[in-house]
Parts: structure tokens; sequence; C-alpha cells
């Protein structure tokens, strides 16, 4: 018998970048409450990525509401904000600093999508699977240069941290064994 099949998690901000920070740490909190470690670097990224769209192109305003909800076997995170316009996914040049948000969200994440909300903006949202089937987390590779690999793609490299100086994906370093 399941005792608890349904846990949920509410955040509502400001997207801006001080606040974005703040929310990863909550959602890694969340997690680690859950017993969902595994699966804190892809939520961490995800939430980060919609959390920065929301910043850089939600109209009238940046209030958004972040909501995690495990169901059984599969964790949803959502970004709802008041804009009503869906995002578009375009292809990035390589070089690009930005423009690659959601690629990232998809190839970390099971599924992911963006609804309307009625009339009161949307809803950008995605999926991992916590079951023992669920992918494993991406492990942790050594910074690339284009020299290393020209063709590197964002599934190969799992959870990208940032683009950091326009030469390509960069990783954060491992963490330490405190926690902290």
């Amino acid at each position: 018998m399941i005792s608890n099949p349904r846990r949920h998690c509410t955040v509502e901000l400001q997207a801006l970048p001080s606040r974005i920070g703040q929310v990863r740490r909550i959602v890694s909190a969340q997690l680690r409450y859950w017993h969902l470690d595994p699966l804190i670097d892809r939520a961490s990224l995800g939430v980060t990525e919609l959390l920065s769209n929301v910043h850089r192109h939600a109209r009238p305003d940046k209030t958004c509401t972040v909501e995690m909800e495990l169901l059984l076997d599969r964790l949803t995170v959502s970004v709802r904000d008041h804009d009503p316009r869906l995002p578009v996914v375009e292809e990035a040049d390589p070089l690009a600093t930005c423009g690659r948000g959601l690629a990232m969200v998809a190839a970390v994440s099971e599924s992911w999508g963006a609804q309307p909300d009625g009339d009161q903006g949307k809803v950008v949202w995605f999926t991992l699977p916590t079951a023992a089937t669920a992918r494993p987390a991406p492990t942790r590779v050594p910074r690339l240069t284009p020299l290393d690999q020209p063709a590197l793609r964002f599934a190969e490299l799992g959870a990208v941290d940032q683009v950091a100086d326009g030469r390509g994906p960069t990783r954060a370093p491992a963490r330490s064994g405190v926690a902290g």
C-alpha cells in the first residue's frame, strides 16, 4: 500500500537573477527531503532554464510560480507565469551564449511541454522519472573545448550548467562530500 502517493511543493516569486539561485536551493532541499537526490542536478538545471526564460521574455511582469509534484514514479516541475505567449524552440548558433535553454530542458528530462493557462498566462513543465528504470543522472565529465570534441551534443553532456565564454558548454566542479 502506498502511504503518500502524491507530494507537492509550490514557490511563488519574481523571476529575477537573485531569486533563481534561491529557488535552485529550495528545489534541491525538497528533493533531498523526498529522498530523490539523483534528480537534483537535472531538476535544478531545468528550473533554472525555465525561470531564466520568464526573466528574459515574460510580459507584463516577472511574477511566476514554481511547482514540483511527485506522483508515484514521476516528478513534474512546472513554471507558471502571466505571459500567454508560448515559448518557441529555435536552433541556436553553436557559438551563441543564449537560446539553448529549452533544448537543455529537453535533453535532461523525460518529457517537457508548454500549454496556455486559461486567460492567465502559460505553464511550461518537464518530467523526470523516479523509478528504478529511470535513466541514471549524468556523469561528471571534464571540461571539453572545441579542439577536444567539435560536435558535442547536449544529450551527450547531460546537465550543462552554463555556456561561459562562447567556447562551448561547461560543467560545474564536482561536489565535495560535505552537505551544505
